[in-house]
Protein backbone atom coordinates (compact mmCIF):
# COMPACT_ATOMS: atom_id res chain seq x y z
CA UNK A 1 0.00 0.00 0.00
CA UNK A 2 3.01 2.32 0.87
CA UNK A 3 4.23 4.07 3.93
CA UNK A 4 2.09 5.40 6.45
CA UNK A 5 2.01 9.37 6.52
CA UNK A 6 -0.18 10.36 9.65
CA UNK A 7 -1.69 8.58 12.15
CA UNK A 8 -4.60 10.86 13.15
CA UNK A 9 -7.11 8.70 15.15
CA UNK A 10 -5.78 7.33 18.31
CA UNK A 11 -8.48 5.60 20.05
CA UNK A 12 -7.39 2.24 20.01
CA UNK A 13 -7.64 1.62 16.52
CA UNK A 14 -4.73 2.38 13.81
CA UNK A 15 -6.56 4.15 11.69
CA UNK A 16 -4.08 6.21 9.41
CA UNK A 17 -3.83 7.97 6.20
CA UNK A 18 -1.91 5.83 3.62
CA UNK A 19 -0.36 7.12 0.29
CA UNK A 20 0.14 4.31 -2.22
CA UNK A 21 3.26 4.04 -3.96
CA UNK A 22 2.30 4.78 -7.12
CA UNK A 23 -0.63 7.48 -7.60
CA UNK A 24 -3.58 7.05 -10.34
CA UNK A 25 -2.58 11.12 -10.95
CA UNK A 26 0.18 11.94 -10.20
CA UNK A 27 -0.33 15.44 -10.14
CA UNK A 28 -2.57 15.23 -7.63
CA UNK A 29 -0.96 15.60 -4.47
CA UNK A 30 -4.14 14.26 -2.13
CA UNK A 31 -4.45 11.39 -4.55
CA UNK A 32 -3.25 8.61 -2.99
CA UNK A 33 -4.08 9.74 1.10
CA UNK A 34 -6.96 7.65 2.19
CA UNK A 35 -8.66 6.52 5.46
CA UNK A 36 -8.48 3.35 7.33
CA UNK A 37 -11.92 1.92 9.54
CA UNK A 38 -11.19 -1.61 10.57
CA UNK A 39 -14.32 -3.22 10.81
CA UNK A 40 -13.27 -6.51 12.72
CA UNK A 41 -9.71 -8.30 13.21
CA UNK A 42 -9.31 -9.10 10.08
CA UNK A 43 -11.15 -7.16 7.91
CA UNK A 44 -10.73 -3.70 7.41
CA UNK A 45 -12.57 -0.58 5.42
CA UNK A 46 -10.74 2.27 2.96
CA UNK A 47 -11.45 5.22 1.38
CA UNK A 48 -9.71 8.24 -0.63
CA UNK A 49 -9.81 11.42 1.52
CA UNK A 50 -9.73 15.26 -0.45
CA UNK A 51 -8.37 16.20 3.52
CA UNK A 52 -9.56 16.49 7.26
CA UNK A 53 -12.19 18.36 8.18
CA UNK A 54 -11.96 17.98 11.52
CA UNK A 55 -10.77 15.98 14.07
CA UNK A 56 -10.35 15.77 18.49
CA UNK A 57 -11.84 14.46 21.18
CA UNK A 58 -14.31 15.28 22.89
CA UNK A 59 -15.25 14.58 26.84
CA UNK A 60 -17.18 11.38 25.46
CA UNK A 61 -15.74 10.48 22.44
CA UNK A 62 -12.97 11.05 19.46
CA UNK A 63 -14.13 12.47 16.44
CA UNK A 64 -13.17 12.78 13.08
CA UNK A 65 -14.93 14.77 10.25
CA UNK A 66 -13.56 13.73 6.72
CA UNK A 67 -14.04 15.21 2.90
CA UNK A 68 -13.73 11.82 1.31
CA UNK A 69 -13.75 11.93 -2.21
CA UNK A 70 -15.97 9.18 -3.04
CA UNK A 71 -18.57 9.72 -0.86
CA UNK A 72 -18.56 13.63 0.43
CA UNK A 73 -18.67 14.66 3.87
CA UNK A 74 -18.15 11.46 6.37
CA UNK A 75 -18.79 11.71 9.98
CA UNK A 76 -16.42 9.34 12.06
CA UNK A 77 -17.29 8.41 16.03
CA UNK A 78 -15.05 6.50 18.04
CA UNK A 79 -13.27 5.56 14.99
CA UNK A 80 -16.67 4.06 13.29
CA UNK A 81 -17.98 5.63 10.47
CA UNK A 82 -21.89 7.08 11.34
CA UNK A 83 -22.99 9.04 7.91
CA UNK A 84 -21.60 10.12 4.89
CA UNK A 85 -23.24 13.18 2.80
CA UNK A 86 -23.72 11.21 -0.50
CA UNK A 87 -25.92 8.63 0.74
CA UNK A 88 -27.11 9.03 4.61
CA UNK A 89 -30.52 9.56 3.39
CA UNK A 90 -30.50 5.87 2.70
CA UNK A 91 -29.99 5.35 6.51
CA UNK A 92 -32.07 8.23 7.78
CA UNK A 93 -34.77 7.55 5.68
CA UNK A 94 -35.10 4.14 6.69
CA UNK A 95 -34.73 5.12 10.06
CA UNK A 96 -37.67 7.85 10.50
CA UNK A 97 -39.81 7.58 8.09
CA UNK A 98 -41.36 3.98 8.65
CA UNK A 99 -42.39 4.15 12.19
CA UNK A 100 -43.94 7.67 11.29
CA UNK A 101 -45.61 6.25 8.93
CA UNK A 102 -47.01 3.45 10.34
CA UNK A 103 -48.04 5.88 13.62
CA UNK A 104 -51.38 7.12 13.05
CA UNK A 105 -50.74 10.50 13.99
CA UNK A 106 -47.55 11.08 14.95
CA UNK A 107 -47.00 15.02 16.54
CA UNK A 108 -43.80 14.12 19.21
CA UNK A 109 -40.48 12.70 18.44
CA UNK A 110 -37.67 12.18 21.00
CA UNK A 111 -34.51 11.14 19.09
CA UNK A 112 -31.66 9.60 21.32
CA UNK A 113 -28.21 10.79 19.54
CA UNK A 114 -28.60 11.85 16.44
CA UNK A 115 -26.40 15.01 16.91
CA UNK A 116 -25.73 15.39 13.28
CA UNK A 117 -29.26 16.47 12.41
CA UNK A 118 -30.38 14.20 10.13
CA UNK A 119 -32.80 12.32 11.93
CA UNK A 120 -34.61 15.49 13.11
CA UNK A 121 -34.52 17.02 9.65
CA UNK A 122 -36.28 13.80 8.44
CA UNK A 123 -38.76 13.85 11.41
CA UNK A 124 -39.50 17.45 10.87
CA UNK A 125 -41.16 16.64 6.86
CA UNK A 126 -43.69 15.33 8.36
CA UNK A 127 -46.84 18.01 8.56
CA UNK A 128 -48.13 16.29 11.81
CA UNK A 129 -45.47 16.66 13.59
CA UNK A 130 -45.94 19.58 16.65
CA UNK A 131 -42.02 18.47 18.90
CA UNK A 132 -39.18 16.99 17.88
CA UNK A 133 -36.68 16.51 20.79
CA UNK A 134 -32.92 15.80 20.15
CA UNK A 135 -30.75 14.62 22.57
CA UNK A 136 -27.14 14.07 22.36
CA UNK A 137 -24.84 13.77 25.05
CA UNK A 138 -21.88 15.28 23.31
CA UNK A 139 -22.07 19.18 22.53
CA UNK A 140 -18.87 19.09 20.25
CA UNK A 141 -20.43 17.12 17.68
CA UNK A 142 -23.76 18.74 17.53
CA UNK A 143 -21.40 22.33 17.32
CA UNK A 144 -19.18 20.71 14.63
CA UNK A 145 -22.25 19.39 12.93
CA UNK A 146 -24.25 22.54 12.36
CA UNK A 147 -21.12 24.27 11.22
CA UNK A 148 -20.02 21.97 8.48
CA UNK A 149 -23.31 19.76 7.87
CA UNK A 150 -25.11 22.37 5.71
CA UNK A 151 -28.10 20.28 4.60
CA UNK A 152 -29.16 20.50 8.25
CA UNK A 153 -29.37 24.16 8.59
CA UNK A 154 -32.85 24.52 8.41
CA UNK A 155 -33.90 21.73 10.73
CA UNK A 156 -30.93 23.27 13.25
CA UNK A 157 -32.96 26.06 13.24
CA UNK A 158 -36.93 24.93 12.98
CA UNK A 159 -38.49 26.48 15.70
CA UNK A 160 -40.42 22.62 16.52
CA UNK A 161 -36.76 21.03 17.35
CA UNK A 162 -35.45 21.40 20.90
CA UNK A 163 -31.91 20.32 20.98
CA UNK A 164 -31.28 19.31 24.36
CA UNK A 165 -27.67 18.68 25.16
CA UNK A 166 -27.31 15.64 27.85
CA UNK A 167 -27.67 11.53 28.62
CA UNK A 168 -30.31 10.94 26.38
CA UNK A 169 -31.23 7.77 29.67
CA UNK A 170 -31.03 10.72 32.08
CA UNK A 171 -33.14 13.48 29.89
CA UNK A 172 -35.98 10.79 28.80
CA UNK A 173 -36.32 9.37 32.64
CA UNK A 174 -36.94 12.77 34.07
CA UNK A 175 -39.16 14.16 31.74
CA UNK A 176 -42.99 13.72 32.80
CA UNK A 177 -44.43 13.22 29.12
CA UNK A 178 -44.94 10.94 26.62
CA UNK A 179 -43.64 10.27 22.85
CA UNK A 180 -45.39 8.96 20.25
CA UNK A 181 -41.98 7.84 17.99
CA UNK A 182 -39.12 7.45 20.36
CA UNK A 183 -35.37 6.84 17.73
CA UNK A 184 -32.75 5.11 18.84
CA UNK A 185 -29.76 7.04 16.51
CA UNK A 186 -26.85 6.28 18.98
CA UNK A 187 -23.31 4.99 18.24
CA UNK A 188 -22.46 1.85 18.53
CA UNK A 189 -21.70 0.01 21.79
CA UNK A 190 -17.93 0.10 22.09
CA UNK A 191 -15.87 -0.76 25.21
CA UNK A 192 -15.90 2.68 26.85
CA UNK A 193 -18.51 4.17 24.71
CA UNK A 194 -20.89 6.22 26.06
CA UNK A 195 -24.17 4.91 24.63
CA UNK A 196 -23.76 1.02 25.53
CA UNK A 197 -26.73 1.52 28.56
CA UNK A 198 -29.03 2.77 26.04
CA UNK A 199 -29.48 -0.74 24.25
CA UNK A 200 -29.68 -2.78 27.68
CA UNK A 201 -32.88 -4.66 29.43
CA UNK A 202 -33.11 -2.14 32.00
CA UNK A 203 -32.95 0.78 30.25
CA UNK A 204 -36.00 -0.72 27.83
CA UNK A 205 -38.41 -1.72 29.98
CA UNK A 206 -37.96 0.94 32.94
CA UNK A 207 -37.04 4.00 31.31
CA UNK A 208 -38.07 3.71 27.48
CA UNK A 209 -41.26 1.68 27.02
CA UNK A 210 -42.75 4.13 29.70
CA UNK A 211 -42.18 7.39 27.94
CA UNK A 212 -44.26 5.59 24.75
CA UNK A 213 -47.76 6.66 24.35
CA UNK A 214 -50.73 3.75 23.44
CA UNK A 215 -49.95 4.07 19.94
CA UNK A 216 -46.42 5.00 20.63
CA UNK A 217 -43.38 3.01 18.33
CA UNK A 218 -40.28 3.06 19.15
CA UNK A 219 -37.12 2.36 16.55
CA UNK A 220 -33.08 1.98 16.70
CA UNK A 221 -30.71 1.51 14.27
CA UNK A 222 -29.13 -2.16 14.73
CA UNK A 223 -25.71 -2.39 12.88
CA UNK A 224 -24.71 -4.73 10.25
CA UNK A 225 -26.54 -7.55 9.36
CA UNK A 226 -24.90 -9.38 6.48
CA UNK A 227 -24.63 -13.36 5.18
CA UNK A 228 -20.90 -12.87 5.98
CA UNK A 229 -21.59 -12.39 9.57
CA UNK A 230 -24.16 -15.03 9.59
CA UNK A 231 -21.59 -17.41 8.28
CA UNK A 232 -18.98 -16.52 10.51
CA UNK A 233 -21.60 -16.93 13.43
CA UNK A 234 -23.28 -20.14 12.26
CA UNK A 235 -20.08 -22.06 11.31
CA UNK A 236 -17.31 -20.58 13.59
CA UNK A 237 -18.62 -19.58 16.77
CA UNK A 238 -20.95 -22.21 16.77
CA UNK A 239 -23.21 -21.13 19.91
CA UNK A 240 -24.44 -24.35 20.99
CA UNK A 241 -26.99 -23.01 23.13
CA UNK A 242 -30.85 -23.84 23.91
CA UNK A 243 -32.93 -22.17 21.23
CA UNK A 244 -34.80 -19.06 21.96
CA UNK A 245 -38.32 -19.57 20.56
CA UNK A 246 -40.78 -17.04 20.64
CA UNK A 247 -44.34 -17.38 21.51
CA UNK A 248 -47.42 -15.26 20.99
CA UNK A 249 -45.34 -12.73 18.90
CA UNK A 250 -45.57 -10.89 15.16
CA UNK A 251 -45.02 -12.87 11.82
CA UNK A 252 -42.66 -10.39 10.91
CA UNK A 253 -39.95 -11.47 13.40
CA UNK A 254 -36.65 -11.44 12.14
CA UNK A 255 -32.44 -11.31 13.37
CA UNK A 256 -29.49 -11.02 11.90
CA UNK A 257 -26.16 -13.13 13.36
CA UNK A 258 -25.07 -9.95 14.68
CA UNK A 259 -25.55 -10.72 17.77
CA UNK A 260 -26.65 -6.69 18.83
CA UNK A 261 -29.50 -6.85 16.29
CA UNK A 262 -30.59 -10.18 17.56
CA UNK A 263 -30.27 -9.31 21.35
CA UNK A 264 -32.60 -5.91 20.76
CA UNK A 265 -35.18 -8.13 18.97
CA UNK A 266 -34.77 -10.24 22.07
CA UNK A 267 -35.17 -7.50 23.98
CA UNK A 268 -38.11 -5.87 22.67
CA UNK A 269 -39.99 -9.42 22.59
CA UNK A 270 -39.11 -10.13 26.32
CA UNK A 271 -40.57 -6.28 27.51
CA UNK A 272 -44.18 -8.03 25.47
CA UNK A 273 -44.22 -5.52 22.84
CA UNK A 274 -47.14 -6.77 20.48
CA UNK A 275 -45.48 -6.30 17.71
CA UNK A 276 -41.52 -6.56 16.17
CA UNK A 277 -40.74 -5.62 13.15
CA UNK A 278 -37.29 -5.48 11.36
CA UNK A 279 -35.56 -4.46 8.20
CA UNK A 280 -32.29 -3.83 6.19
CA UNK A 281 -31.11 -1.91 3.35
CA UNK A 282 -27.70 -1.71 1.65
CA UNK A 283 -25.67 1.69 2.58
CA UNK A 284 -22.85 2.10 0.20
CA UNK A 285 -20.75 4.13 2.15
CA UNK A 286 -21.29 1.82 5.48
CA UNK A 287 -19.94 -1.11 2.29
CA UNK A 288 -22.63 -3.68 4.22
CA UNK A 289 -26.10 -4.08 4.64
CA UNK A 290 -27.90 -2.03 7.54
CA UNK A 291 -31.00 -3.02 10.09
CA UNK A 292 -32.91 -1.33 11.84
CA UNK A 293 -36.09 -2.40 14.19
CA UNK A 294 -39.13 -0.93 15.15
CA UNK A 295 -41.69 -2.02 17.87
CA UNK A 296 -44.90 -1.23 19.27
CA UNK A 297 -48.31 -2.30 21.15
CA UNK A 298 -49.91 -1.90 18.08
CA UNK A 299 -49.40 -4.45 14.95
CA UNK A 300 -48.34 -3.20 11.67
CA UNK A 301 -50.57 -3.58 9.62
CA UNK A 302 -50.15 -1.26 6.13
CA UNK A 303 -49.71 -2.39 2.37
CA UNK A 304 -47.19 -0.87 0.25
CA UNK A 305 -50.15 1.48 -1.86
CA UNK A 306 -50.97 2.75 1.97
CA UNK A 307 -47.62 4.00 2.57
CA UNK A 308 -46.88 5.48 -0.76
CA UNK A 309 -50.80 7.31 0.17
CA UNK A 310 -49.06 8.57 2.98
CA UNK A 311 -45.74 9.68 2.33
CA UNK A 312 -47.88 11.65 -0.67
CA UNK A 313 -49.83 13.36 2.02
CA UNK A 314 -48.04 13.47 4.92
CA UNK A 315 -44.59 14.48 3.89
CA UNK A 316 -43.44 17.68 2.93
CA UNK A 317 -40.85 17.34 -0.18
CA UNK A 318 -39.81 14.34 -1.72
CA UNK A 319 -38.05 11.02 -0.80
CA UNK A 320 -35.23 9.88 -1.93
CA UNK A 321 -35.31 6.63 -1.27
CA UNK A 322 -38.00 4.58 0.67
CA UNK A 323 -41.33 4.19 -0.93
CA UNK A 324 -44.29 1.40 -0.04
CA UNK A 325 -42.66 -1.62 -2.32
CA UNK A 326 -39.66 -1.10 -1.15
CA UNK A 327 -40.10 -0.88 2.43
CA UNK A 328 -41.90 -4.10 2.30
CA UNK A 329 -39.36 -5.24 0.76
CA UNK A 330 -36.53 -4.39 3.29
CA UNK A 331 -38.86 -5.95 5.74
CA UNK A 332 -38.81 -9.79 3.54
CA UNK A 333 -36.10 -11.89 5.07
CA UNK A 334 -34.29 -14.90 3.64
CA UNK A 335 -34.25 -18.09 4.93
CA UNK A 336 -31.02 -18.25 6.69
CA UNK A 337 -31.16 -14.75 8.18
CA UNK A 338 -34.65 -15.44 9.62
CA UNK A 339 -34.20 -18.64 11.13
CA UNK A 340 -30.94 -17.17 12.95
CA UNK A 341 -32.82 -15.71 15.97
CA UNK A 342 -33.29 -20.01 17.16
CA UNK A 343 -29.49 -19.92 17.77
CA UNK A 344 -29.42 -16.40 19.67
CA UNK A 345 -30.01 -16.49 23.46
CA UNK A 346 -28.41 -13.43 25.07
CA UNK A 347 -30.36 -11.06 26.52
CA UNK A 348 -28.03 -7.43 26.35
CA UNK A 349 -27.27 -6.35 30.57
CA UNK A 350 -25.43 -3.80 32.27
CA UNK A 351 -23.99 -6.51 33.57
CA UNK A 352 -23.44 -8.46 30.77
CA UNK A 353 -22.77 -5.97 27.57
CA UNK A 354 -21.82 -6.91 24.58
CA UNK A 355 -19.43 -4.73 22.64
CA UNK A 356 -18.37 -4.22 19.26
CA UNK A 357 -14.80 -4.39 17.72
CA UNK A 358 -12.75 -1.15 18.94
CA UNK A 359 -12.93 0.97 22.04
CA UNK A 360 -14.08 4.93 23.66
CA UNK A 361 -12.38 7.47 24.94
CA UNK A 362 -13.66 6.15 28.74
CA UNK A 363 -11.48 2.30 27.45
CA UNK A 364 -8.58 4.42 26.49
CA UNK A 365 -8.27 6.69 29.95
CA UNK A 366 -8.06 3.15 31.68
Amino acid sequence: MGEVVEIFYENGFPNKVICNDTPTNPNHQDCCTWYEEIIDDDLKWSFALNRVLHKGTSQYQDIALLDTKHFGKVLVIDGKMQSAEVDEFIYHECLIHPPLLCHPNPKTVFIMGGGEGSAAREALKHKTIEKVVMCDIDQEVVDFCRRYLTVNHEAFDNKKLNLVVNDAKAELEKRNEKFDIIVGDLADPVEGGPCYQLYTKSFYERILKPKLTENGIFVTQTTICNMFVLYLYIYIYRLDQPAFSPTKRSSHLFTTPSSRFSNVIILLLLLDFADVLAYTAHVPSFADTWGWVMASDQPFSIDAEELDIRIRDRINGELLYLNGASFLSSATMNKTVSLSLLNETHVYTEEDARFIHGHGVAYNRL
